[in-house]
């Protein structure tokens, strides 16, 4: 079965108090050599064409030529800031800006070259939201990623995230590193579905995660990730945060339905549980003060809280969730109620 859970865009939510205190404490503050708004005095937009000749949903940017060599060393500048704590990294350039104007957080995608030896990469600059804010940080600390970035107020700046799109990628599994292991790709689709389940993460549809193909002696693995993390904790209805109820996932449903069997499925699930209570036992106090900073934001219409507390009582069997009144109280009687134990401390006045 299969749904359009999410029609409209997302409001984008300002950073608390709280929040920007935990953020300032774990290293995620920082002040930034260039703006989202620098980069929203541009002087023009060139669409982009994919390799089959149709526009993709990225733009080129084009900058008055005046202002170019400035603000090329300040996006400089502020890639050393995210992947080097702004010590100086010589040869490299900009050889290119993108924007993307649909996506939530309507990011900017700068791409960073290095003279010397030909190598390229890229981060992104995108206006803060908290709902992505607190989905970078779950990722960081419950997935088997590490994120890094650094947030100046209204700016976000976010390193890449290697790997090919979702969609792009079950379209022909075996052009990206040899015959595709579909029990292996299937295996990674169940846990990370559990993943996004437990934590709440929504909106996982192909094109918002990519597969990474990793090589492993004369087989391969796969990791998928997500690089959409704007609908952490917001919508109302629980199937959303199940990536397999969306009807752009079928392909790798359907795959799933032929190489694995409902016992391995729940062999998978189980794995990976056990898995992110490993990772919450190592970092307890840290998702403590998130949760406790999480608990007193508004993320999300009350109505959308009130119908996901609705239906996480019914799912867990458990009416403790009717009294939360914030997602930030919900997804703390969530994990706990997904992975068990007191290493979930939910915060003072919980509900």
């Amino acid at each position: 079965m299969s749904f359009n859970a999410i029609g409209l865009r997302k409001p984008l939510y300002s950073v608390s108090a709280g929040l920007n205190d935990y953020l300032r404490k774990h290293g995620r503050l920082a002040a930034s050599p260039v703006s989202y708004d620098d980069l929203k005095r541009y002087d023009g937009l060139m669409p982009q064409l994919g390799a089959d000749g149709r526009e993709t949903l990225w733009n080129t940017v084009l900058f008055r030529p005046q202002e170019l060599h400035e603000l090329h060393e300040r996006l400089v500048e502020a890639y050393q800031l995210l992947i080097a704590d702004g010590r100086h990294i010589d040869h490299l350039q900009v050889a290119g800006v993108d924007l993307c104007p649909y996506g939530n957080s309507q990011p900017f995608r700068v791409k960073i070259h290095n003279k010397l030896n030909d190598n390229h990469d890229y981060y992104y600059i995108k206006r803060t939201d908290a709902s992505r804010v607190y989905g970078l940080e779950l990722e960081h600390l419950l997935s088997p990623n590490r994120i890094n970035y650094v947030m100046d107020g209204v700016t976000l700046l976010e390193e890449h995230i290697i790997g090919v799109p979702g969609d792009t990628f079950i379209k022909d599994p075996s052009r990206y590193g040899g015959g595709m292991n579909a029990v292996r790709l299937c295996k990674e689709f169940i846990k990370f579905n559990e993943r996004c389940f437990v934590r709440l993460l929504g909106d996982m549809r192909a094109y918002n995660f990519v597969v990474d193909v990793i090589h492993d002696l004369d087989q391969v693995q796969y990791r998928i990730r997500t690089i959409d993390l704007d609908q952490q904790c917001h919508e109302g209805r629980l199937r959303i945060y199940l990536p397999q109820f969306y009807k752009e996932n079928l392909p790798y449903v359907e795959l799933a339905a032929k190489v694995i069997g409902a016992e391995s499925v729940d062999q998978y699930r189980n794995e990976e549980r056990s898995l992110l209570r490993r990772r919450l036992k190592l970092a307890k106090d840290t998702l403590a003060e998130l949760l406790a900073a999480m608990h007193h934001d508004e993320l999300a219409p009350e109505a959308n809280v009130r119908q996901l507390a609705a239906e996480l009582a019914d799912h867990h069997s458990d009416e403790a969730f009717l009294a939360c009144r914030s997602m930030g109280a919900l997804l703390a009687l969530h994990l706990r109620a997904c992975l068990g134990g007191d290493d979930v401390r939910l915060p003072v006045s919980a509900t």
